[in-house]
């Protein structure tokens, strides 16, 4: 039979290799949850807040129109005669065009011409011969009854001396007073004769005579301007971009016939939001940016309209040209680039460092001395594609953070990038 015999020592041992494995456990174990609970660090890049001039452009989409254009359309309905220019021929104002078909018109015209001269006579007649003969007959049976008034009132006087001397009877005496009252009232008529030639006869006969002409004149007119809608006129200088007729065909009354532009100066028309356009004044500066690889054109604005348009809402804008350029034409769409206004001394950061909170609220992250992104509320003016201008929360220097801040909670350390060199073009493979 063997005997088991307990060692002291085995039973101190056991209990002391368990402490020490449990400490070492602890220890592993606030080594690794510190390391854990470190604060991550994140890479950024920066840019200087700068001073430098921004301006406020403003681009939109815009027509080409020219600065002056005539659809002429004729006024009366008639065959085309002949044209007397071609599509892209070179017109001057006032230039013969087109003659339709007027042979009514010029008889018509020279009838009314007829009468016209017809009434021309008969008022010289009426009034350098009718009238005037009148007055004269009138003018001497006047001094005749006015010499027989005054023969009737000195053979009354004298028959009424001798009656005062009891040389002449009565009836003599009453006889020359009914003689002079009889010559009394002839010469008073034919005064009042005088008169009326004078007063309403001229004034009547003349109104006749001149209403005859005036409306001899007027259909004389009219018909001239009948057969001048005949011929088509150029009302500007300029070159003839459309004619869709040719000669025999009909033309008909307030239809297009031709379009003359004048092509000397083109203006791009572009329609802009009333928010975006607010800013605009005539006199801008502007670019027109053409369609391929022809380059830019230098312009300024020179019309914002003070009313929205009713179809759209928006504000018309027109760019004009500095120069002439063959590449651009009426019709082709363009990009403008207007510049609103300019700050020259503005303090400014990339548009990529701005950002908003879930208020609505814009700020810039900027990396302290102390490693930490602290974010700052701004207040902006000027934007562009690729600055803001910041009027308050930033200074001349700060480091905004561009790159790796986005959502990037206030406090946070960070670490910045080193900046990366331009590498020259030759350089690049």
């Amino acid at each position: 039979m063997r005997l088991k015999i307990h060692d002291p020592r085995m039973t101190c041992r056991g209990p002391q290799l368990m402490g020490a494995l449990f400490i070492t456990l602890l220890c592993l174990s606030g080594c690794r949850a510190s390391e854990n609970d470190k604060a991550p660090v994140v890479n950024v890049e920066v840019t200087p807040a700068r001073r430098a001039p921004i301006s406020e452009n403003i681009s939109a989409e815009a027509l080409v129109f020219p600065l002056r254009q005539a659809i002429l359309t004729p006024k009366i309905t008639s065959t085309i005669k002949t044209f007397l220019v071609q599509r892209g021929s070179r017109v001057q104002k006032g230039q013969l065009l087109a003659v339709l078909e007027n042979a009514d018109l010029a008889a018509a015209s020279e009838q009314s011409k007829g009468e016209y001269q017809q009434a021309e006579a008969g008022y010289a007649s009426t009034t350098r011969a009718s009238l005037p003969e009148q007055i004269q007959k009138a003018e001497l049976d006047t001094a005749a009854a006015k010499a027989s008034f005054d023969a009737q009132q000195k053979m009354y006087d004298s028959r009424k001396e001798l009656f005062d001397q009891g040389a002449l009877p009565r009836r003599d005496l009453d006889s020359a007073a009914v003689a002079l009252a009889q010559a009394r009232s002839q010469y008073q008529q034919a005064a009042k004769q005088l008169d009326d030639l004078h007063r309403i006869g001229r004034e009547l006969a003349l109104k006749s005579a001149t209403g005859q002409l005036t409306a001899a004149k007027g259909k004389y007119l009219g018909a001239q301007a009948q057969l001048s809608y005949s011929e088509i006129h150029s009302p500007i200088d300029g070159v003839i971009t459309d004619r869709p007729l040719f000669p025999g065909e009909l033309a008909a009354a307030n239809q297009p016939l031709m379009t003359v532009m004048d092509t000397s100066k083109l203006i791009a028309k572009a329609h802009i939001a009333a928010a975006q356009a607010a800013p605009l004044q005539a006199g801008d500066p502007a670019q027109i940016k053409l369609p391929g690889d022809d380059p830019d054109m230098e312009g300024r604005v020179t019309l914002v309209s003070p009313a929205l348009d009713p179809g759209s809402t928006t504000i018309e804008v027109w760019v004009e040209a500095s120069k002439r350029n063959s590449a651009i034409r009426p019709g082709m769409t363009v990009s403008v680039s207007m510049t609103a206004r300019t700050v020259n001394d503005a303090i400014v950061v990339p548009a990529a460092a701005l950002q908003k909170n879930a208020d609505d609220v814009q700020y810039v992250l900027v990396a302290g001395v102390d490693g930490v992104a602290h974010a700052r509320n701004v207040e902006t003016g000027i934007r562009t594609t690729d600055a803001v201008q910041i009027v308050s929360g930033v200074n001349e220097g700060d480091a905004v953070i561009t790159t790796g801040g986005y959502g990037l909670p206030d406090g946070t350390a960070v670490k910045i990038a080193p900046t990366k060199p331009v590498q020259p073009a030759a350089e690049k493979e």
